[in-house]
């Protein structure tokens, strides 16, 4: 069994990460996921690729992919979750329109920006002014829920497709893989859209994840820190408020809104504890907090598991059904960062993502006990090893 406190060096994590990062470059001016399995931008992965290009020191790339992935932005605001800049019509029939895709993803551009900012990298007012408009759009036209939640389209949207939390949409009884595949496609169709196409709700799904609000709380926040746009804090604390009212102490999470909210979206899985990057609330955190300390609950020896074993779904190999995903695991680190008195929880989660990324060969995903692999690998998102190994306070030559 690996020790999952033989933590590589910074150095060994930055000449892997940079090794992936150069393979997974593609001419167009982003990072494919995996040039095989991804070879497509996807929205979310490229705002985690400029963090992760940033960590490099390769700012040119940073800010190239910055620009690719928010290109395809609509004149309403709405920011595709694809690119097809490989081959524009290759998915047309698919999305009903060519170069890109017609739903979205957390948009993780907020924070990006706000990390090249912080790192001193001058990033286009053309640029920061798209993705206020994204955030904007998210915030003005997108369908609530009655709890004040932000309504997600499609499961796919999420960015955890197959998540437990979504097992209530899933046709028949119990969740059956192959079923949801079949019903993933067929929600594309009962998309409500605007005049531009742009999707607005969806009457066939109407989830309305925790996850998806407190993200987009957040990174409306990082842009507003960073770039004193402060037009959407409003709206960020009102997102935050509908947040923390979704708290659940039986649970000991935060729970969805939408028809699930008594079934499976009160399911534990690690994208709700994403919570944690707004709710101030103290003793929610507190709880939230030793969840992720807890071996028998989040607390993986690689990393915090993303379904808690408690539940009866729990696979820790299966997609999105119990592994490690390394941006989860960022996102919740940075969440845990908030409280100075949990900085010892937040230093184990950080080291044993970056034990687990490593041993798991950069994985899109892995078991967080052994560290096996799953998905595909190796997977340029799990380069975020490296941020995470770049805010070690002990000397890189130390560590291990």
């Amino acid at each position: 069994m690996p020790d999952p406190d033989d933590v590589p060096t910074t150095e060994e994590v930055a000449t892997r990460t940079l090794s992936i990062m150069d393979a997974a470059w593609v001419g167009h001016g982003y990072t494919a996921p995996n040039t095989e399995v991804y070879p497509w931008l996807w929205l979310w992965d490229s705002c985690f690729h400029v963090v992760i290009w940033q960590a490099l020191g390769r700012r040119d790339r940073s800010t190239t992919e910055l620009r690719r992935l928010l290109e395809t932005q609509d004149g309403t605001g709405f920011v595709p979750h694809m690119g097809y800049q490989l081959d524009p019509d290759a998915a047309k029939e698919f999305w009903g329109r060519a170069g890109a895709s017609s739903i979205t993803q957390p948009p993780m551009y907020g924070h990006a920006i706000a990390q090249l900012l912080r790192a001193g990298v001058e990033v286009d007012d053309a640029v920061v002014e798209r993705a206020e408009r994204g955030l904007r759009h998210l915030v003005e036209h997108r369908q609530r829920d009655a709890s004040g939640l932000i309504e997600v389209v499609h499961p796919w949207e999420t960015g955890c497709d197959d998540s437990p939390r979504w097992d209530h949409y899933c046709p028949g009884i119990g969740f059956d893989l192959e079923r949801w595949r079949r019903h993933k496609r067929a929600l594309l169709a009962t998309i409500e859209r605007g005049a531009a196409g742009e999707p607005l709700a969806n009457p066939a799904f109407g989830a309305a994840p925790v996850s998806f609000s407190a993200l987009t709380a957040w990174n409306i926040r990082e842009l507003a820190s960073t770039t004193g746009r402060h037009e959407l804090l409003a709206s960020a604390t009102e997102l935050a408020d509908a947040v923390a009212a979704r708290w659940d102490g039986d649970r000991s999470t935060w729970v969805d809104g939408g028809p699930a909210a008594s079934t499976s979206g009160r399911f534990r899985t690690a994208d709700a504890l994403t919570a944690l990057l707004v709710v101030d609330d103290r003793r929610q955190r507190d709880v939230a907090v030793a969840a992720l300390a807890d071996v028998d609950a989040y607390g993986g020896c690689f990393g915090p598991r993303g379904v808690h074993p408690g539940e009866p779904m729990y696979d820790p190999a299966s997609y999105w059904r119990g592994p490690v995903w390394p941006q989860i695991a960022y996102l919740i680190w940075l969440g845990v960062l908030r409280d100075p008195s949990a900085h010892g929880i937040a230093d184990r989660l950080r080291d044993r993502t970056i034990a687990g990324a490593v041993l798991s060969g950069f994985a899109e995903y892995w078991d967080g006990d052994t560290a096996a692999g799953g998905g595909a690998v190796p997977q340029s998102w799990a380069g975020l090893a490296l941020v995470l190994a770049k805010t070690r306070t002990i000397s890189p030559s130390s560590s291990g």
